[in-house]
């Protein structure tokens, strides 16, 4: 591990790309990984692209690193993808749709399943952001499975969240704005050549101007991806956030608040995992839940008992 680690840090895509196959197969092999490569990170820019499907996320995405590339910097992308419940692969596979960037050398691409996982992202792909960035990149994107109202999860990984929008959501604007329409740094709807762009970009000004308390309106550009129209528009807009973000010192209030939620988030989950592995034994879970049922004991009563194993 070490001298994949050493390798990785000279800038090896092969030995980055191992180093990320343990990272999302064995934990306790994570564990040591980030322990040894955490004083490298934090150089990157994370820029979460999310959106209903059929967006576009995947073309947008490729054009802006090509456009990044252009200026000599080095991108990595993370594609987070349903996951096939066959195989336990995933489906999509966003790198079939940017093959001609995965042959440059200043980019990584890296598709992650969701592995069942809610909340738009891979339960690994915080740990995968911190490979990459020690890695060196300049700029990680990382593409969410798809949107809804409960993918909001890439607000707690990302600097700045890209929203795609396409023309025709009528009221499925309506339906996921409560979930998501409040994440979004910056709004881009893609295909804008189809008919009804203005108008959904004026939906979404509208629902822009209805919000509380917004210390930076997000902008909304028009774009066309395949067309490569608002793209290097896109761009800058994606910059100028990221220089807000540093010149007011919110780039390390938000890194700030998503540490904090990432060290609590596995504190739970390391605390579930004693406590369920002290129900499994001897069916206890099963003996309670009758015995609840049967009005031998309350539920407070029964986690009162699990929650002590914690304490032992």
């Amino acid at each position: 591990m070490e001298k994949l680690i050493e390798k990785m840090l000279t800038g090896d895509k092969r030995s980055c790309a191992r180093l990320i196959t343990k990272v999302e197969n064995d934990e306790d092999e994570a564990r040591q990984i980030i322990k040894k490569i955490h004083k490298y990170t934090g150089n990157a820019r994370v820029i979460g692209i999310t959106g209903p499907p059929g967006a576009g996320k995947s073309t947008l995405t490729d054009k802006l690193v090509r456009l990044l590339l252009n200026e000599g910097k080095k991108v990595a992308i993370i594609a987070v993808d349903p996951t096939s419940p066959y195989s336990g692969g995933s489906i999509l596979g966003d790198r079939i749709r940017m093959q001609d960037l995965a042959l440059e050398a200043n980019v990584f691409i890296r598709s992650l399943g969701t592995r069942g996982y809610l909340g738009g992202l891979s339960r690994s792909t915080k740990d995968v952001v911190k490979v990459l960035d020690a890695y060196g990149a300049d700029y990680i994107f990382i593409e969410t499975v798809g949107v809804g109202q409960s993918e909001v999860d890439i607000i707690k990984t990302a600097d700045t969240i890209l929203m795609v929008m396409v023309p025709g959501l009528g009221d499925d604007i309506q339906s996921i704005k409560a979930g998501i329409m409040e994440i979004g740094d910056i709004f881009a709807i893609n295909k804008a050549d189809l008919f009804g762009a203005e108008r959904t970009a004026t939906e979404i000004n509208m629902m822009l101007d209805l919000g509380q308390n917004i210390e930076r309106r997000p902008p909304v550009k028009l774009v066309c991806a395949r067309e490569k129209q608002g793209i290097n528009e896109l761009l800058d807009e994606l910059k100028g956030h990221i220089k807000y973000l540093e010149d007011t010192g919110k780039l390390r209030e938000r890194r700030y608040r998503n540490t904090k939620v990432e060290i609590l988030e596995m504190i739970e989950e390391h605390l579930r995992r004693i406590v369920i592995g002290y129900t499994d034994k001897d069916d206890k879970l099963d003996i309670r839940v009758n015995e609840i049922l049967d009005k031998d004991k309350n539920i407070y009563q029964v986690i009162d008992e699990f929650l002590s194993v914690i304490n032992k």
